[in-house]
């Protein structure tokens, strides 16, 4: 009987690994909804409801950092664990996750196992014909790309507590208590989750920007991607060996970054409840901070209620486009947003190709990218009306949660915590597409190529 289990498994696997690690991700959000629901893991020693431990647990597995209760003063210290733990295997990712369990079950990487976990670290993977070597991961590399993942996260999530410590014990946090706030924070930063274990979140940290930036270091870390980090420990000061999705990965990121704090400050310089209340160097510290948190990260210092209402909306489309493929931040990923714009300069330039750095982009690649947006916005849309109709709360602020959810960023503007039951499921599953759909997506796309013996006559509609 075992035994037949075990090649059940084995052939479920090989032959659908984007089924296989949805399953994954779902068993997990399972077994933490079984784990938070033990009166142990409640502050006040009672089964949590099932409304608050599902959505904790969907937000812990999926690194969002939305929540409906104070994870502070609701959760005890094992409550706290299970999310710390949580946090730690979700930011893994959905597929590298899935090739590590599948890894563990068949005892070795089959082929078709191996190519998702590639596409997943390298949406060029979906790609049916020549691929040059040259980008990202080999298929080859891709057991060592999946230790190098959970090495990385323990390595600079020990680095990044490390800093936290003295800068906790220096900002008068008591040394026992900052023994385990370092860590906590540490995890939260690099997995872009969010989460802070103390009452009042970053509020008594507001003017340390010790603490701050080291986070927001911690965050960018996160965000970049695993495919990224891989490179860099590689061919760190090489930059003529960077791969293509590198430096596509890196420019968009820091573009993104510089662009989004320019124009929140321009936008909330003189606004009372943000920025208004502040001096010149403040302002633009924290113009810097949020642009970081809203690209995935989920700390807030201001009150994201108090934004105006055209930061809502630049902040709903930075927390769209979110970070890097195949890392702990979520959104459709900065490469996705490239390949469409250098796409868009081509078509101006009247360019056949879409090229980039002296490669050229092909154009199923373009495809995918076009599919991830119009899923991400699909879903967006539907949680959008679905949740608005339900709450009957002002649209900007349901757009706003929503994109946090879906995009896995962990902002909002209050309305999460307020939702009522069948809206806050609404917002789970939400979270849930927005994490695994992405790369199950581009992962489908791969196992699915076939090649076709025939062309179709040409007929063209007329568009725009």
């Amino acid at each position: 009987m075992f035994a037949s289990i075990g090649q059940l498994l084995r052939d479920f696997t090989t032959s659908s690994p984007a089924r296989f690690a949805i399953l994954v991700f779902a068993s997990l959000i399972l077994i933490f909804t079984a784990l938070l629901s033990l009166p142990a893991a409640s502050a006040s020693g009672r089964q949590a409801p099932l409304v608050d431990a599902l959505f904790t647990a969907v937000s812990t597995i999926c690194v969002t950092g939305l929540t409906v209760v104070d994870i502070a003063t609701y959760w005890s210290p094992i409550g706290k664990a299970i999310i710390f733990l949580g946090v730690n295997i979700g930011g893994m990712g959905v597929l590298t996750l899935a090739s590590l369990l599948g890894l563990i079950i068949s005892k070795r990487l089959g082929l078709r196992a191996k190519l998702i976990a590639a596409s997943d670290t390298n949406p060029m993977r979906a790609h049916g014909g020549p691929v040059n070597e040259g980008q990202t991961v080999r298929l080859g590399e891709v057991g060592q790309l999946l230790i190098t993942v959970a090495i990385s996260t323990l390595v600079i999530e020990a680095v990044i507590a490390a800093l936290l410590y003295p800068a906790l014990l220096l900002a008068n946090v008591a040394p026992l208590d900052a023994l385990w706030e370092a860590p906590f924070y540490a995890a939260m930063a690099f997995t872009n989750t969010g989460f802070t274990p103390n009452p009042g979140g970053l509020e008594p940290f507001a003017d340390d920007y010790l603490v701050l930036t080291i986070l927001m270091m911690g965050v960018f870390l996160g965000s970049i991607g695993f495919p990224v980090i891989y490179a860099l420990s590689k061919h760190l000061w090489h930059v003529k060996k960077w791969s293509l999705h590198v430096k596509l990965t890196l420019i968009t990121t820091m573009l993104l970054f510089v662009a989004g704090a320019i124009v929140f400050l321009g936008l909330e310089y003189n606004n009372p409840g943000t920025f208004g209340s502040m001096d010149a160097g403040d302002t633009v510290f924290q113009a810097f901070f949020l642009s970081a948190m809203t690209r995935s990260g989920g700390f807030s210092v201001v009150d994201i209620g108090e934004l105006n209402g055209s930061s809502l909306v630049v902040g709903s489309m930075l927390m769209f486009v979110g970070g890097g493929s195949a890392s702990t931040a979520g959104g459709i990923k900065v490469t996705t947003l490239a390949v469409l714009a250098l796409a868009v300069w081509s078509e101006a330039k009247g360019r056949v190709s879409v090229e980039a750095f002296g490669r050229r982009i092909p154009s199923d690649v373009q495809r995918v990218a076009l599919s991830v947006v119009a899923w991400g916005a699909t879903i967006v849309a539907l949680s959008t009306i679905t949740i608005a109709q339900m709450t009957k709360a002002p649209i900007a602020e349901v757009l706003f949660d929503v994109i946090s959810g879906f995009a896995t960023v962990g902002l909002s503007t209050g309305l999460t915590a307020e939702l009522p039951d069948p809206a806050a499921y609404v917002m789970a599953l939400t979270i849930f597409m927005g994490r695994i759909g992405t790369v199950t997506l581009a992962a489908a796309v791969a196992a699915t190529s076939r090649s076709q013996l025939y062309s179709l006559p040409v007929e063209r509609p007329i568009v725009g």
